[in-house]
């Protein structure tokens, strides 16, 4: 008796860690992957900043990088296409360059929101790539002017382009690697106007981190 009881109870137990133990496998129409990431955000704007008038100041704008924590959220609309929507804040500092001069203006953080629709081409083992497209809106917030500077950023829309891939590690676990481009243009006025900039931000988004399938 002792040892029936035994097996029921370590059964359960054994399948459990059984399942833990197996072979990650492609999602499937359904299944949603939640990766947590390291994002690096830069930029390679080198815009001119002008005068009210137009005139050429002889200085462009440089946007420093940003490396945080965020979270992607993917939902399987079939077993090849899934929707994915990212979440994360970055701090960067902008700096007016240009001959002798180099000099931060202003300091920001951004929310820029990706939504995209991803295609994912294999169905089986443990490797997932994918390719998708989609869109961002672009909120900047709890900025800080700097060195007498007053600088206003206008928010907007973009659109991006990514590619990644979900690469199977244990059980639900999954290694996650992820690429995005997104293009986006702001207008930024300084000193009322003084002096302004059209800023083609365009952004590379390059993340790693894991995920688990649900």
């Amino acid at each position: 008796m002792v040892a029936i009881a035994a097996a029921a109870v370590g059964t359960p137990v054994l399948a459990q860690s059984a399942a833990a133990d197996a072979a990650w496998t492609a999602p499937r129409a359904g299944d949603w992957i939640v990766n947590g990431r390291v994002t690096d955000v830069f930029s390679q704007a080198d815009d001119a900043i002008t005068t009210a008038a137009g005139a050429d100041s002889g200085l462009h704008v440089d946007v420093g990088d940003s490396v945080m924590p965020t979270l992607g959220f993917t939902y399987f609309l079939t077993d090849h296409l899934a929707v994915e929507a990212i979440l994360g804040a970055t701090q960067h500092e902008i700096r007016a360059q240009g001959g002798t001069t180099d000099v931060a203006v202003h300091e920001t953080w951004v929310l820029p929101p990706v939504v995209t629709l991803q295609y994912r081409p294999l169905t089986e083992g443990r490797f997932s790539p994918y390719v998708g497209a989609g869109v961002n809106y672009m909120v900047f917030f709890d900025g800080k002017d700097k060195n007498a500077f007053k600088v206003k950023l206008d928010d907007g829309f973009g659109y991006a382009l990514q590619a990644g891939a979900d690469i199977g590690v244990k059980g639900p676990w999954s290694l996650n690697v992820d690429v995005k481009k997104v293009w986006f243009n702001t207008d930024a006025d300084i000193n009322d106007g003084a002096l302004k900039s059209d800023v083609n931000l365009d952004p590379w988004v390059v993340s790693v981190g894991f995920g688990r399938k649900f």
